[in-house]
């Protein structure tokens, strides 16, 4: 295992995910060595740390003299393409590549699905999926009778309703020190250190699972797009980084979800909801990425190339929405979905901001309630001639026609003076 300098800087990754994988890297040699396993770890500031995966490959091989190498395959596109050339350069030695067994459904499992269609949606993907897994199905046929209970998962959060506390997983020796050479190396990158509180062992990923189980997954479905300020976790499980990880594996953490429906414990709609994010859009969204890499990455269907504005690190902005979503990813490198999508990724959509620069902001940080209808409206007008066949579209566009003329100018000159005010931040 090897920490290296690239890996923190290809993209300036916010200073909590960094701890939160170094600490996870360094206990998990502990407890492979506290099991017998023989470990070579090379820290991120040891002397002979070389930089680079390959070199700490060869340099192993060549003091142990094997020649049988054993990996996982990678999760970024650049680092297969990296391995597949490094593959080729050494003939001499054997080198098997493992499926990630971080996800359930494999690159030609997905490959598969997706050929021969005409549209890759989601929905049908998640559905075959729950039938190979016997996920919420009786008798071959979904659980109550339905495949998604989407619409009673969209209630307001009663202003009232007391949110459920987090876990504080006060960081030990080997995260302290870990904080310390983050700060030190990489005391530039996005983010705070202040509030570290992350799972960085099984035994504290599982307890972060036991406690969303308990006491917030009932109410999971009910709230799970809602928002409220100052209340960065809602019923939201905390579990995404656990899962990427390794600690927790997404199957172990569906089938716990679904033994509380089926005890009694949990209503349906919250479960399935919950089931949807990892089994639905988790595998989905990997689906595609592999499927359509590399030139996925450069995809620009509507043209949009304005840069991204500076409030999107320093969160000094008059949009309150966006100031709470952006202050909370600063200080906990999380923001729950609807945050994500609703609110930055709408406003990214309406802007116009690059995509490719808006991907690299979410993999930096991470981690529709804004006011600005003009936004939405002049995005609209704007790109009717490729939107308005879109079923899903057609309300709108009545709506949009049904304007008056002055109306429509008046939102398109508010629109423009906005996204002018963009454009002059930097």
């Amino acid at each position: 295992m090897c920490e290296l300098a690239t890996e923190a800087t290809y993209v300036h990754h916010h200073k909590q995910k960094l701890v939160l994988v170094l600490s996870a890297m360094r206990h998990f040699a502990r407890e492979l060595r506290q099991q017998g396993f023989k470990v070579h770890y090379v820290t991120l500031d040891a002397q002979d740390n070389s930089g680079s995966f390959f070199s700490e490959i060869e340099s192993v091989l060549a003091r142990s003299g094997c020649q049988h190498v054993v990996l996982t395959e990678p999760a970024e596109y650049r680092l297969q393409d990296q391995f597949r050339h490094w593959q080729q350069q050494h003939p001499q030695w054997q080198i098997d590549i493992c499926e990630d067994d971080r996800f359930l459904c494999s690159h030609g499992s997905f490959r598969r699905w997706a050929q021969d269609r005409k549209q890759l949606r989601m929905e049908y993907f998640y559905r075959q999926l729950r039938q190979e897994y016997g996920i919420l199905m009786e008798q071959g046929q979904p659980a109550g009778g339905q495949w998604n209970f989407d619409r009673e998962n969209r209630k307001p959060l009663p202003a009232n309703k007391v949110m459920p506390t987090q876990p504080q997983f006060m960081p030990d020796e080997i995260t302290l020190d870990v904080i310390k050479l983050v700060e030190s190396r990489f005391g530039q990158h996005f983010g705070s250190l202040e509030s570290f509180h992350h799972a960085v062992t099984r035994e504290q990923a599982l307890l972060q699972l036991s406690h969303f189980l308990d006491s917030s997954l009932p109410l999971f479905g009910d709230y799970q797009d809602a928002m409220r300020q100052d209340e960065p976790w809602l019923y939201h499980s905390l579990l995404s980084t656990s899962i990427n990880l390794g600690l927790l594996n997404p199957l172990e953490v569906i089938q716990a979800a679904q033994e509380r429906w089926q005890q009694g414990q949990a209503p349906l709609n919250a479960v399935e909801g919950f089931i949807r994010q990892i089994m639905g859009w988790r595998e989905y969204v990997r689906g595609l990425y592999w499927l359509y890499m590399p030139e996925y990455a450069s995809r620009n269907y509507l043209n949009a190339y304005r840069s991204l504005p500076s409030f999107f690190w320093s969160a000094d902005t008059d949009l309150n929405c966006l100031q709470q979503c952006i202050s909370q990813t600063r200080d906990y490198a999380y923001a729950h979905h609807i945050q994500r999508l609703m609110v930055i990724g709408n406003f990214a959509l309406l802007a116009g901001l690059d995509p490719e620069q808006v991907s690299r902001w979410y993999l930096e940080v991470y981690a529709d309630a804004c006011p600005f209808n003009c936004l939405y409206w002049d995005f609209m007008a704007r790109h009717e001639s490729l939107l308005s066949q879109n079923p899903r579209l057609g309300l709108t566009y009545r709506q949009l026609h049904k304007m008056d003329e002055e109306q429509q100018q008046v939102l398109q000159q508010s629109a423009r003076i906005f996204l002018k005010s963009l454009d002059q931040t930097d």
